[in-house]
């Protein structure tokens, strides 16, 4: 096999690699807030246990990345595109970090009936794993017009973020006797909005291996 042809192989390699750290981590904070929902305390602890494969993947991403470096030399435009995958493996990670810590939340509340109304926090988590979703697919097909559609949505999920925060202060203020369990679900409408934030990297990074300059989409 010539060079480029096993360039252009582990590249493909990578990338599958990028795709499954990613479903992994999307599929985790699905996981990890239905159990919040559903204060299931086995899912939540699965999820803290399970957390280390999605922690595997991104160190086996970069290893290879590293190697490919090594011993390919790759040119200005394909160490771009390894770069790229280095930091949206990054990002993935970091959404299943935000898993982890839903569940957390979630084995701190244990069983203590909610008493929030989830409704704000579901639709938060519903358009954070929309973003997410999307952002994937735009970024194997190189969609920029697609990607910067979805940076925008997160002005929606800060939006709705500001207001929940509101909400759950003031119930606090209202149930002093509940604050424990309002301070878990504020860290949990925390870990949302921050997951979002990643969905807005990703396309962030898409536009720098697209059009070779950094672009910040949602200030």
């Amino acid at each position: 096999m010539v060079v480029r042809e096993r360039f252009e192989q582990e590249l493909k390699e990578v990338q599958e690699q990028f795709i499954e750290i990613a479903n992994s981590s999307i599929n985790a904070l699905k996981i990890a807030f239905e159990a919040l929902l559903n204060q299931d305390l086995e899912a939540s602890l699965k999820i803290l246990e399970d957390d280390i494969i999605i922690n595997r993947l991104e160190e086996e991403i970069n290893d290879h990345i590293i190697l490919m470096i090594a011993k390919q030399q790759p040119v200005a435009t394909d160490l771009r595109r390894l770069m790229v995958l280095v930091k949206a493996a990054s990002d993935m990670e970091r959404v299943g970090d935000y898993a982890v810590n839903i569940a957390k939340e979630t084995i701190r509340i244990g069983k203590e009936p909610l008493v929030f109304p989830t409704s704000n926090l579901q639709t938060m988590c519903n358009k954070t794993v929309e973003m997410l979703e999307s952002i994937i697919k735009a970024f194997t097909e190189e969609d920029t017009v697609h990607a910067k559609e979805i940076a925008e949505l997160d002005d929606y999920v800060d939006d709705l973020y500001g207001a929940t925060i509101t909400l759950l202060m003031r119930a606090g203020a209202e149930n002093p006797a509940h604050i424990s369990q309002i301070t878990h679900l504020t860290f949990v409408c925390r870990y949302l909005e921050r997951s979002a934030d990643h969905a807005t990297n990703i396309a962030e990074h898409l536009f720098y291996l697209v059009k070779g300059k950094h672009y910040e989409l949602n200030n």
